[in-house]
């Protein structure tokens, strides 16, 4: 709880994964990805329940051995097809009586109890309905763009970009998967944590951003794992 509001955390963890199979179990650092989550979530100041929601019982073991809430989701929600907010609407559907909603996607295990934290009380402080996590952009998305059949890069890039240097160009941020808040009832409403307004961006190091979806994320995961001591 925080300023008398009440947080729920959602961990999604589908057991199939057609580019990285079984990853959400897969060992970083000595334990299940998905246990990385748990104990973000577990550590936090402010989040009042946790649940698992799972088509595999091996990873719903997983919760109940570390001592959290766990949901078997129904044969449609563990298809590739079924929706964050199906599975979210779901949860909320057992667990209704929170004022807010923490989706914390397992497969972003360098998140810390800390930005959890750090996320709800930008929430406060901004007295606002959602909160998503960013992180810089590794390079300028006005570097980049479509190419034709035939690899021609006349029109490439504008030219009065080409003529700048990277330092020069506005930073961008993007989507890091890491933390997602919003208001409950603003969540069934729109039916997504990307409200029409009254959200904010909660700002997270590149470091601790790590969304892993191939194996070459679960490497980088493990090297900062290892470099920074997690």
């Amino acid at each position: 709880m925080f300023a008398d509001k009440t947080f729920l955390a959602v961990i999604p963890a589908r057991g199939g994964s057609k580019r990285l199979p079984g990853k959400n179990i897969l060992p970083l650092a000595g334990k299940p990805l998905i246990a990385w989550s748990i104990e973000a979530a577990k550590k936090s100041k402010y989040i009042d329940q946790i649940v698992v929601s799972s088509d595999s019982d091996e990873i719903l073991d997983i919760a109940r051995m570390y001592q959290v809430e766990s949901v078997k989701r129904s044969a449609a929600l563990a298809s590739d097809m079924a929706t964050t907010y199906a599975v979210v609407e779901d949860i909320l559907s057992i667990y209704s009586q929170y004022d807010y909603v923490v989706l914390l996607q397992p497969t972003s295990p360098l998140r810390q109890y800390k930005h959890i934290d750090e996320a709800i009380e930008l929430l406060d402080e901004k007295k606002a309905d959602a909160i998503v996590s960013v992180c810089e952009m590794e390079h300028s998305p006005l570097w980049t763009n479509t190419l034709p059949s035939d690899g021609d890069m006349s029109h490439f890039l504008q030219k009065e970009i080409c003529s700048k240097r990277s330092q020069d160009l506005e930073q961008y941020y993007r989507l890091n998967g890491a933390i997602y808040i919003c208001n409950t009832k603003k969540y069934l409403q729109e039916k997504s944590f990307f409200l029409e307004k009254n959200i904010y961006a909660y700002k997270m190091a590149r470091e601790y951003s790590v969304d892993i979806d191939e194996a070459v994320d679960f490497k980088l995961a493990q090297f900062y794992c290892q470099e920074n001591n997690f």
